[in-house]
């Protein structure tokens, strides 16, 4: 493709993503290349790098050219960018070139717009902190409660790109097995520092493509998601119930944990997320585990109480901790969501706290920085389960070294740990 098709196609694709409000942007990208197939693996890779770098920016570009958050000025915004990045306005207007395969030229109100930003960086001095740091303005004083001192530190650590992590699955190969095989086939991945399990992709590289993930060594799935599918502490024979599996990834870890034995289920309420898990679970050797999707009014709960020896809730969230990896995320964000979120979080902890058996646990995960859906949430349960108690992260940290944090709960952060932010609290039922 020429630049001037590149720049075409980076702007049709933000105009899609800002469009779909309700659906994720890797979700749409990935539609928007299978439609696409004449691009090829080079140009896809550059529209994307183009495309996701302006999601990282898209409150800054915003303040620079004058649009409001859920305007999606793709044009303006892909320009901008180019332009703040150091580029002339003369070259970003050249490649406005028409025609068949070029976005159509600038107009004289664009052009106008646009040469503000000529020898401009993308930060100023004089931008609203929630700016700056890109996240929505009723947000911003959750984030600064949250983080205090380390606000900035850790806002930029959201604001920037994901490592790409991987899990061993101890099922097929150990990891310096899994190492090598990466290695042979030209993936250079290094030991994540915290999970025994974890390697870290040096650089881009495409690993889904790579036969030690077709055949299910390893699993795409961040450090912090894996240390907190470790402290279920999940052992061979006993019973299992992941609650909220969606396609799978921690499903795959809980059975890698339990040695292939034992009995594992799967619950989830959307049927294509079980059908994808159950691709991954035949891929990665697993076959301990069943799945279940729950129904409104589902007697397969009612039958089942007491019958797990742990349940793990990855609850859905507002996702703020993987906003790494999901930018666009935090613009499609509003105060009703987390509000409606906190009302369902509770509703499945109480379910789930009814199939813990005596002496089991519930351990209770969420991807997100919030208060409101960590700590706030695990101390609402506690007022209404008084037969629960909480174990503390580091009586059932099961690396054998001191866990990343020496707080009650398990607590990550991209500055702090280098993961996504993830929290979980384990929840023993008293006997």
């Amino acid at each position: 493709m020429t630049p001037a098709a590149r720049l075409a196609g980076t702007i049709e694709l933000i105009a899609a993503i800002a469009t779909a409000t309700r659906k994720p942007a890797d979700a749409v990208a990935s539609d928007f290349f299978r439609a696409r197939r004449f691009i090829g693996g080079g140009d896809r890779r550059a529209i994307s790098d183009r495309v996701w770098a302006v999601l990282r920016a898209w409150r800054r570009l915003g303040w620079w050219l004058d649009l409001p958050d859920e305007a999606d000025g793709a044009r303006l915004r892909a320009a901008g960018l180019a332009l703040l990045g150091g580029e002339k306005l003369e070259a970003v207007e050249a490649l406005f070139t028409g025609g068949r395969f070029g976005p159509e030229p600038l107009g004289a109100a664009e052009r106008k717009r646009l040469a503000r930003l000529s020898g401009h960086k993308l930060d100023h001095p004089e931008m609203p902190d929630a700016v700056r740091f890109e996240v929505p303005d009723w947000l911003f004083p959750r984030l600064a409660a949250r983080f205090g001192a380390d606000l900035a530190l850790e806002l930029s650590a959201l604001a920037g790109p994901a490592p790409l992590d991987l899990r061993v699955n101890l099922l097929k190969a150990t990891r310096p097995e899994a190492e090598a095989r990466l290695a042979a086939e030209g993936i250079v991945a290094r030991p994540t520092p915290l999970s025994p399990w974890g390697l870290r992709v040096a650089s881009r590289a495409p690993v889904t493509a790579a036969p030690s993930f077709r055949e299910g060594l390893v699993e795409i799935q961040d450090e912090g998601s894996q240390i907190a599918a470790a402290l279920a502490d999940a052992r061979p024979g006993m019973r299992v119930l992941d609650f909220c599996a969606g396609a799978g990834g921690k499903t795959l870890a809980l059975a890698m944990t339990m040695a292939n034995r034992g009995h594992l289920v799967a619950c989830d309420i959307s049927a294509p997320r079980l059908e994808g898990a159950l691709r991954r679970l035949r891929r990665a050797g697993v076959h301990n585990a069943e799945r279940h999707l729950l129904t409104p009014g589902d007697k397969w709960l009612k039958r089942r109480a007491g019958g797990f020896d742990r349940v793990f809730v990855d609850a859905s969230c507002t996702g703020s901790g993987t906003w790494r990896r999901n930018p666009d995320a935090r613009r499609r964000l509003g105060p009703h969501d987390l509000a409606e979120l906190i009302v369902r979080q509770a509703k499945i902890l109480d379910q789930a706290a009814n199939l813990v058996r005596k002496g089991g646990r519930l351990v209770y995960a969420t991807c997100s920085v919030l208060a409101e859906e960590n700590e706030e949430q695990v101390s609402g349960f506690l007022s209404r389960h008084a037969e629960f108690t909480v174990v503390p992260c580091a009586a059932c940290w099961p690396f054998g070294a001191h866990p990343p944090a020496a707080a009650v709960f398990l607590s990550l952060s991209p500055h702090r740990h280098g993961t996504d932010g993830f929290f979980a609290a384990v929840l023993e039922r008293r006997t």
